[in-house]
């Protein structure tokens, strides 16, 4: 029981399509998918016959009619863009076409790829980039191989991982051998924040960097015991000037 595949109705098996397509040609579309029509917030009856450059800004448009035309010849390069759905919500998306034949007709099919997510998880990245870099700078010598590093905010997963990543190469490169790590700026002592003290200390260990922490609030403390995160290993104050005193640095009063 075999099927010549020619008999199939490719415009129902597009209309199953998770991924918004459009087939348009000559600068009018001929058919949107289901999920075209929930992305855009329309229905076919509203854009079939329309023009497919009106889902762009005017800048892009000059730009997006000569990318149809070569689509004609052979599929386009995946390229992001700025498009609009019908009640003018803006959406960043990647647009991918390629050329079919519709019958007799030469048309080009776009396939339109929501990444509101991944800009924010870009945007997120390169924010907390720049933080952990401006972070890094601010390691504050104090006396002659003395330095403190402030920490603040809210530690995730990212993060910390930045921060691993940069401190230890900011001290070897500041040739400190004590560094007060101050966490007095930091919101919540979570799981996380503990690993990453952690690792830094053990990685500081091993470049002959010693580690104190300071700025531990009372709350912090309660709430790493009711988590059963050992603080002991590390030596701990609660400001920077027991640590100085701890470590027979005269500071004065």
């Amino acid at each position: 029981m075999s099927e010549d595949i020619s008999e199939i109705d490719y415009l129902e098996v597009m209309e199953y399509s998770l991924d918004p397509l459009i087939i348009h040609t000559d600068y009018r579309i001929l058919y949107v998918n289901g999920a075209a029509e929930e992305f855009f917030r329309t229905d076919k009856e509203g854009v079939v016959g329309q023009s497919p450059l009106d889902i762009f800004k005017d800048s892009s448009k000059d730009a997006i009619r000569k990318r149809i035309q070569s689509a004609y010849g052979k599929p386009a390069d995946v390229i992001e863009e700025t498009v609009y759905r019908t009640d003018g919500t803006a959406v960043e998306v990647e647009l991918y076409c390629h050329p079919l034949m519709i019958g007799d007709t030469q048309a080009i099919q776009t396939y339109v790829y929501d990444i509101t997510d991944k800009k924010e998880r870009e945007k997120k990245q390169m924010d907390m980039a720049a933080e952990i870099n401006e972070l890094s700078a601010v390691l504050v010598p104090l006396l002659d191989d003395i330095a403190v590093l402030p920490i603040v905010g809210t530690i995730d997963e990212e993060k910390a991982r930045l921060l691993f990543d940069i401190i230890p190469a900011k001290v070897r490169k500041q040739d400190v051998n004590h560094v007060i790590i101050d966490v007095s700026g930091v919101y919540t002592l979570n799981q996380v924040v503990t690993d990453t003290l952690f690792k830094i200390t053990r990685v500081l260990d091993l470049l002959g960097v010693r580690t104190i922490i300071t700025g531990l609030r009372p709350e912090m403390v309660m709430s790493a015991a009711n988590q059963n995160i050992d603080l002991t290993s590390i030596p701990t104050f609660a400001t920077v000037k027991d640590a100085l005193t701890y470590m027979h640095v005269n500071v004065s009063s």
